[in-house]
C-alpha cells in the first residue's frame, strides 16, 4: 500500500512538471492536481494481475475444521494459512486471542477442503514451524461435546 502511494505521488510530481513545461502559465497547484488525476487513471487502468492480488473465491465443496495447537504467539492469520494452503483450498484461519490482553494464546482454527485437511492432519503434526512444533488435529463439535456432557 505504501508502495503504491509513493509511486502515485512520484507520478503526480512528474506529471505536474510535464504540464508545467507545456503550459508555463497554468498555475502550480492546478498543474499538481491535474498530474495527481492523471497518476490515479495510470494507476487504477493498470492490468489487475500486474498490481493487484488475485481474488480468492471460497472453497464450496466438503470441509473440515483443524484445532492447530502450539502456535507461535506472533504468528499471523496469513502465515498459517499460506502454510495449511499447500494442502488444499483454505476458507479460513481464526486465531483465538485473550480476551483482557488481546494477544494470542498459541492455538487457532483452520477451515479447510476436507481431502487438504487429512493430508494436512498427517504432515503437519509434530511439524516444526517458526521453532515451534505444531500439534493438529480435527477440531471437535461444541455441540457434540455439550450434548455428551448432558449425558
Amino acid at each position: 500500500m505504501q508502495k503504491s502511494f509513493l509511486i502515485a505521488l512520484i507520478a503526480a510530481a512528474v506529471g505536474a512538471l510535464v504540464i508545467f513545461q507545456f503550459l508555463p502559465t497554468f498555475p502550480a497547484y492546478l498543474a499538481f492536481l491535474l498530474g495527481a488525476l492523471l497518476a490515479i487513471g495510470i494507476v487504477t487502468a493498470v492490468p489487475a494481475g500486474v498490481s493487484k492480488t488475485k481474488v480468492e473465491t471460497e472453497y464450496k465443496g466438503p470441509t473440515m475444521t483443524l484445532y492447530v495447537g502450539n502456535l507461535p504467539y506472533r504468528v499471523h492469520e496469513g502465515e498459517v494459512k499460506a502454510l495449511f494452503a499447500e494442502f488444499g483450498p483454505v476458507n479460513s484461519v481464526r486465531l483465538v486471542r485473550d480476551r483482557k490482553t488481546g494477544r494470542r494464546k498459541g492455538f487457532g482454527f483452520v477451515e479447510m477442503a476436507e481431502s487438504g485437511a487429512q493430508k494436512a492432519m498427517t504432515k503437519l503434526n509434530d511439524f516444526t514451524f517458526q521453532e515451534r512444533t505444531l500439534k493438529v488435529r480435527e477440531a471437535k463439535n461444541q455441540d457434540t461435546e455439550a450434548e455428551r456432557a448432558d449425558d
